[in-house]
């Protein structure tokens, strides 16, 4: 047994003569004892001053301080009074000193000599004695320490609790709540063994409480981590709370119930809105002064574009007022003149656009047309600029791409605009590629130069109206930046889209792409209106009545004008109250009807001319007639309840055959580009 210094137990032996404690160390030679010798009561004494003993071997006779004196010093002391006492004497034969050392509080009295074996089993049993008495002190210090540290330890969870500025609870694996801190009752209204469910449908804002009470319910099902953010509205005052909750299981994994945190920010959401308020107003006012900087761009570049060929017109026709010149300088005056004009009359027309593109009023004549004759014509148009500048423009174009739906001369002001870019851009002696292909279900037409290409800064805003790349007065480019975002708005009423990028050689590109007509192996006949063979000429519209609904006084007058010179008897309204009080006690053979009207539309006329048809057992063909051509608002027109959609500006033939077709007159139906199939018993 490997018994280290501080595990050894010390015993203490006292006699005054030396042979004696020589025996007794003798017989309890154990390396598990600590053997202390005192050869008087006195040293005896002095030795459990600072040291605790298992037990004393104490001899009865000493000189000087015998073993009852020095039994009787040792219980007056604290430290000794229990120590164990074991009396050595000679003295067999008298009585009257065994019961004296008994009642000096001796546990044994032996008499020399000595058995080893008593007298080893008897010191055994006092330090087994010591030892566990030993350990149940250490075992109760230990105790009593932890128990301090625990009382510690809830001490300061009460205190972390009660001075905590969040809510804490807990909850039981139902829901219920088992305990919460005074700053968790505070902030949300909790109550001991209430059901975290009742407290969100009585106190969550109503516009929270559904999804609260859902994400609530799922997360004690699933027992997943929870967190929310919502408002609490029981008070006067809505506020803000952030709840946060974890599930808690035992050391087998069994759901024991929920630990969570409320915490109150009311004032964080506050600040985040009003730094939310800020940040949009900064961003209004950035928009703003960008706005007002970019009308006043405009504004000057207007005012030198429009200047600068008027500076041209106005000086030679002076000259040529003042003076008389050769036929050469003249035609070279008038030529200037013509280009410089037709230069100021594109510029007014580019603006005129953009007015009827924010009123919504630039208007489209549809049919199916083949793109390559359209770009020939532009690429003829700008030939003679291109020659002037040395620039090759390559037309490249599929055998069949077949048709689309659009009108002729806004797709021709596409590629106008398109190739007069590139144009533009494209230094002398450049070459600019006009490409025209079937791609899936699309006809694209690419255009691309050999010129500077496009500030990647700039690219994102190239379509945008009023702005330019170079917008000061040493730019090397003129015009208005208005003729890329005409041709964005051309080509979405077209139902496409085009798009600009960098070409990887060097220059720009531009690709447009429109959605393929349908039916379009049919013949050429599709470009237009279309009668039957059968028919030859137009009928007349005598005798029908017809009620115009439009709120332009000049489209209104003309179509009155128009169908009465056919023989129709018309009647007209302003605006959907006007008709609806028409049709109270009148009812038409045809209702034409505009779309786009103040305070009601087309499409709330249609609905109640439908009701009205119930009541009187009698249906109302009805055509629109309207500026929104785009698919998507054809659709909607024949859904709404219209048997036909026609675009403005209306072709007189096709109005006529429309309205013949739909009341009869016409046996053999009109074939209308702008007409899906209908059927008024429906």
């Amino acid at each position: 047994m490997n018994v280290q210094p501080s595990d050894r137990v010390n015993v203490l032996i006292v006699d005054d003569r030396s042979e004696n404690l020589v025996a007794l160390e003798a017989i309890l030679n154990k390396p598990y004892y600590n053997l202390v010798k005192a050869t008087s009561g006195a040293e005896a004494l002095r030795c459990l001053l600072n040291e605790d003993f298992a037990v004393i071997l104490l001899d009865v006779q000493m000189p000087g301080m015998d073993g009852f004196e020095t039994a009787t010093m040792i219980r007056s002391r604290d430290r000794s009074r229990s120590t164990p006492i074991i009396f050595i004497t000679a003295f067999s034969s008298n009585d009257t000193h065994v019961f004296k050392g008994y009642s000096l509080g001796a546990v044994d009295y032996l008499f020399k000599p000595l058995e080893p074996e008593i007298l080893t089993s008897k010191v055994q049993v006092f330090v087994e004695l010591f030892q566990k008495t030993a350990e149940v002190k250490r075992q109760a210090t230990e105790l009593a320490a932890v128990n301090s540290e625990l009382s510690k330890s809830e001490e300061r969870f009460r205190t972390l609790c009660a001075c905590s500025p969040l809510g804490i609870y807990l909850a039981d694996v139902a829901g219920r709540c088992t305990y919460m801190n005074p700053r968790c009752q505070a902030i949300s209204g909790l109550i001991l063994e209430e059901s975290l469910v009742s407290v969100w449908q009585r106190s969550v804002h109503p516009e929270d409480r559904d999804r609260v009470v859902a994400d609530w319910l799922n997360w004690i099902k699933e027992g997943q981590e929870y967190s929310s953010e919502f408002r609490l509205a029981d008070r006067e005052d809505v506020r803000w709370i952030n709840v946060q909750s974890s599930p808690m299981f035992s050391d087998l994994g069994k759901l024991i119930g929920h630990v969570g945190t409320v915490r109150d920010v009311t004032d964080r959401k506050q600040a985040e809105e009003e730094r939310g308020r800020l940040l949009r107003e900064q961003v209004a006012r950035q928009e703003a002064e960008r706005a007002n900087q970019m009308k006043d761009e405009f504004l000057a570049i207007l005012s030198h574009e429009l200047r600068t060929p008027l500076n041209a017109i106005l000086g030679w026709s002076r000259l040529l007022r003042a003076k008389k010149f050769d036929e050469k300088t003249i035609d070279k005056a008038l030529e200037t003149i013509e280009r410089n004009a037709k230069s100021q009359a594109q510029l007014i027309e580019d603006i005129l656009d953009v007015s009827r593109i924010l009123r919504g009023k630039l208007n489209f004549n549809l049919y199916p047309i083949q793109l390559k004759n359209v770009i020939e014509i532009a690429i003829d148009s700008l030939e003679p600029l291109a020659e002037a500048k040395s620039i090759a423009i390559v037309f490249q174009a599929e055998s069949d791409v077949g048709k689309v739906i659009g009108d002729s001369d806004r797709l021709q002001q596409v590629a106008w605009n398109l190739l007069s870019n590139a144009i533009k851009f494209t230094p002398d002696g450049g070459k600019v590629d006009v490409r025209l292909e079937l791609v899936g279900d699309e006809v694209q037409i690419q255009v691309i130069d050999s010129g500077i290409g496009i500030n990647p800064d700039f690219l994102p805003y190239v379509f945008d109206r009023f702005r330019q790349a170079d917008s000061s007065t040493t730019r090397s480019y003129g015009g208005l930046g208005l003729g890329l975002a005409i041709v964005s708005h051309l080509v979405e009423q077209h139902g496409g889209n085009v798009r600009a990028e960098n070409n990887a050689g060097g220059g720009a590109k531009f690709t447009v792409s429109l959605p393929v007509a349908p039916n379009n192996g049919q013949g050429a006949g599709e470009d237009g209106f279309e009668l039957n063979q059968a028919t030859e000429v137009l009928p007349t519209l005598a005798n029908l009545q017809l009620l115009v609904v439009d709120d332009d006084d000049d489209t209104r007058e003309f179509l009155i004008a128009l169908l009465e010179q056919e023989g129709a008897i018309v009647r007209s309204a302003a605006s959907v109250a006007g008709a609806l009080g028409a049709l109270e006690s009148y009812w038409p053979d045809v209702l034409l009807s505009d779309i786009g009207m103040p305070e009601a539309d087309g499409y709330e006329l249609i609905a109640r001319v439908r009701e009205m048809e119930v009541l009187r057992d009698r249906k109302m063909p009805a055509i629109a007639l309207t500026a929104y051509v785009r698919e998507s608002e054809r659709r909607q027109a024949l859904e709404a309840g219209f048997q036909m959609h026609l675009s403005k500006p209306v072709e007189v033939t096709e109005l006529i055959a429309g309205i013949a077709s739909l009341t009869g007159i016409l046996r053999n139906p009109v074939r209308l580009k702008t007409v899906e199939s209908f059927n008024l018993a429906s």
